[in-house]
């Protein structure tokens, strides 16, 4: 564990380990209001929850004071930062020796992390605009009025499971592996290795139609549409077997096809990595314009 410790006490991976302390120590605060509220909602004392939800204060001086306080108590954490941490400056760059591992600002460790399991356009272009707009496209699938301006766990369950999914095991513990976790050559080390600039790791990695036995580019091409097809198409099949359910009628039929797409994309990540782990599956669908 000292080599852990060492990458953890570097001056610019504290950030990094703030960050996940402030997440567990927040995610617990609104675990526990949740629980409160849902405990409220299951005895029926719904006035006492809208009370609270439609509850309103003054900006001044209530939230202008207590923004003046913490902008006070940024500034001071910032300025004994500074003066007890030296910046992580490192010496001139020199073009004929590249450090190893190269690695991007911690915010693009994610999308680095997923290079690994992804082409480039697929990973650097397509998830993240499919990030920005599956979150632009938020207030208009979820019209559910429920757990406005109140916290709970009970009444949104699939919307903050899927966030709380995608937030935290799709991005921040892709951030923490590629922060903490991997090293030269950008191989993986776990956390009581020692990083080894000379390890060297062969992986056999094979396309998932070579894994069938299919050889032919065209077999391929053919084999591989179809696995991308009926994977996007669960979204269909939940439609047809759930459609009379109250969840389908509530959304709609765009807005379900909406969400389903995009979470149906979040997904492929995890399953591209378990593929990627456990069967050395490089790609799914391979063609002679793009790879997935």
């Amino acid at each position: 564990m000292e080599n852990l410790m060492l990458i953890l006490s570097k001056p610019d991976n504290v950030p990094i380990v703030m960050m996940l302390i402030l997440l567990g120590f927040f995610t617990w605060l609104w675990w526990r209001e949740a629980r409160k509220n849902d405990a409220i909602i299951r005895d029926g004392r719904y006035g006492e929850l809208q009370a609270e939800g439609q509850d309103r204060i003054f900006t001044w001086p209530n939230l202008t004071r207590i923004e003046f306080l913490a902008a006070i108590f940024i500034m001071l954490i910032l300025t004994v930062w500074s003066v007890a941490l030296d910046a992580p400056l490192e010496v001139a760059a020199n073009p004929t020796k590249t450090p190893n591992p190269s690695k991007a600002p911690w915010y693009f460790l994610g999308l680095q992390e997923m290079l690994v399991y992804f082409d480039p356009w697929l990973a650097g272009v397509v998830f993240p605009t499919l990030i920005i707009v599956g979150l632009m496209a938020i207030p208009y699938i979820d019209k559910n009025p429920k757990g406005n301006g109140y916290y709970t766990w009970m009444e949104r369950r699939f919307a903050i499971s899927s966030f709380l999914f995608g937030f935290f095991a799709l991005w921040i513990v892709l951030i923490f592996v590629g922060t903490f976790l991997r090293g030269p050559g950008w191989n993986f080390f776990a956390p009581w290795e020692k990083w080894d600039p000379h390890k060297v790791v062969a992986m056999v990695n094979v396309d998932l139609h070579q894994f069938f036995g299919i050889r032919s580019s065209t077999g391929a091409f053919f084999f591989g549409g179809f696995v991308v097809t009926a994977y996007l198409s669960l979204g269909y099949f939940y439609y047809i077997w759930k459609k009379e359910s109250a969840f389908i009628k509530q959304l709609g039929l765009l807005p379900y096809s909406t969400l389903a797409f995009l979470f149906l994309c979040m997904m492929s990540l995890p399953i591209k990595m378990l593929l990627r782990w456990f069967l050395n599956i490089k790609y799914v669908w391979v063609t002679p314009w793009f790879n997935i």
